[in-house]
């Protein structure tokens, strides 16, 4: 077996990029601890309003419109979101500051978060929802596009499936917890909107507090002959062009991806309700049991396919897998209407999602153009997370205005997730 202290190759997969030395035990701990908890805070926040609060708030606002509004709003949201992120992404690449480039952006991003969400929370019109919802992701994606580049800043290459499991292990353990949490308060939801909006603000404070410091970037500027001006700071906005194959080809993977599962798992509540016929308060027990099944498959299968695929080396087969399983979950509903067949999607899309979460940040890592610029790329490749969920809603609202139904959501979830699988194969630089 190699040496990691003595054989170059591996040597350089252990040391962490900003300090070029190995990755102390109680860091290591810290950054899992850190990441775990980001992904579950910021998720957890957003399910509260945007699958359970808002959606049943919508319902009483706009009877017979709800989808339409749910739809518009994070139409809307998304493409802000798909904005702020490569903007802050590309921000924090260039902040120079003495807490680091990454911590101030995250650090403040929750507190736009919070108050964005109760004002949207307050709105009674589709023009002041939409507002303030896209606020809303503004201030998460201050979070989030800083935060993910601490992957490729701060984390060894051979740490990096291990450490991108904790995150998407929070994610999963935060869309579940939200869901459960929101589905609770659905019978007093001004109190639910409190809940999430101390959420909101706690979530960007406490990771930069659990993570090890980061190292000041003032200094690197100071060091720096080339200043920052703002002509090289527009130049930092412009997408890497030569030698991305691999990079584009996980974008739209990533996208087909992400579309796909939104399709159906931004509508669990209505399908419950609108597709396998339950009444308001079974609908949301069943999601409350749908997201307790969800939470802890993906919890387990999340956390050890991350380390699996750090100690194969593998990515791409991993995501194979994911995606077969998530779609053969879909399937089981579309063919069987019941509640039975629900519990079944569950498991099987938990388990699919907490083994694509596990390897998918770690593999996006993995194809960057470039180390420096790892928050605009980041940025970019997160395009495909926000424009899936741009789309997702709009196809769904589309499907079912035309049709009735949320039968034929299924098979068009399942084709677009398969055909992520294709582009996610033909990347050459990850294995």
């Amino acid at each position: 077996m190699a040496d990691p202290i003595h054989d170059g190759a591996v040597a350089s997969s252990a040391l962490a990029p900003d300090t070029g030395k190995p990755l102390p035990a109680s860091s290591l701990v810290r950054f899992a601890l850190g990441f775990i908890l980001f992904g579950g805070m910021w998720m957890m926040s957003d399910m509260i309003g945007a699958a359970v609060l808002l959606p049943q708030r919508f319902v009483e606002l706009f009877p017979g419109q709800a989808e339409a509004v749910l739809g518009t709003m994070n139409s809307f949201g998304s493409i802000f979101a798909l904005i702020a992120n490569v903007v802050f992404g590309a921000l924090s690449d260039a902040t120079r500051s003495r807490f680091g480039k990454r911590t101030p952006w995250i650090a403040c991003g929750g507190f736009i978060a919070g108050i964005a969400f109760w004002l949207t929370s307050v709105q009674t019109s589709l023009v002041g929802i939409a507002v303030f919802w896209s606020i809303l992701q503004v201030g998460l994606n201050m979070m989030i596009a800083p935060a993910m580049p601490i992957l490729s800043d701060r984390i060894p290459l051979m740490r990096r499936g291990t450490i991108s499991a904790f995150y998407g292990a929070g994610v999963i353990c935060g869309q579940s917890l939200g869901t459960i949490i929101g589905s609770a308060f659905i019978t007093d939801i001004p109190a639910g909107v409190v809940f999430g909006v101390i959420s909101w603000f706690l979530t960007g404070l406490l990771v930069v507090i659990i993570w090890p410091r980061e190292r000041s970037a003032a200094l690197a500027q100071t060091q720096r002959s080339d200043r920052l001006s703002p002509s090289a700071l527009l130049k930092s906005f412009i997408p890497s062009c030569r030698g991305c194959r691999d990079f584009y080809l996980a974008l739209v993977g990533r996208f087909l991806f992400v579309f796909g599962y939104f399709v159906i798992g931004g509508y669990q509540l209505y399908i419950l309700e609108r597709f396998i016929g339950l009444g308001e308060i079974r609908a949301s027990q069943v999601l409350s049991i749908l997201s307790l099944i969800i939470m802890v498959v993906s919890l387990v299968t999340s956390l050890t396919s991350g380390v699996i695929s750090d100690k194969i080396g593998r990515r791409k087969p991993l995501v194979a897998v994911a995606s077969v399983l998530i779609a053969i979950g879909f399937a089981v509903p579309w063919l069987v209407h019941s509640v039975a067949s629900m519990y079944i999607y569950a498991a099987l899309s938990g388990i699919g999602y907490g083994v694509y979460s596990s390897v998918d940040q770690a593999l996006n890592v993995d194809v960057l153009p470039s180390r420096e610029q790892a928050g605009k790329d980041l940025g970019i490749l997160n395009i495909a997370n926000t424009a899936g969920q741009v789309f997702a809603p709009v196809v769904t609202s589309s499907i079912v205005l035309i049709t009735s139904s949320y039968a034929l959501t299924f098979p068009f979830a399942i084709c677009f997730i398969m055909l992520g699988v294709v582009f996610i194969m033909l990347i050459r630089g990850v294995a």
